[in-house]
């Protein structure tokens, strides 16, 4: 019952051509997953690194739900 050791992974710092392409992605309409694949980054580090620079993604597998284009006081019961 040894306790198993994670290896850690370590960061590796954002250069100018990463910046760079990164925001090429997001114009070329990628999703952040696919963006990550081709930076060879876990899509959490693209999340994080677009959301401080302010870029946004396409999402593609984001699902509406019933009733989400309503504004709240009409799906509430009087």
């Amino acid at each position: 019952m040894g306790t198993a050791k994670r290896k850690r992974r370590a960061s590796r710092a954002w250069s100018k051509e990463d910046v760079k392409n990164l925001r090429g992605f997001a114009k070329e309409r990628l999703s952040g997953t696919q963006a990550a694949k081709k930076l060879r980054r876990t899509p959490g580090a693209v999340a994080q690194k677009a959301m401080k620079l302010g870029i946004r993604f396409r999402s593609i597998n984001r699902k509406r739900r019933k009733g989400a284009d309503l504004p709240m006081s009409s799906t509430r019961a009087g």
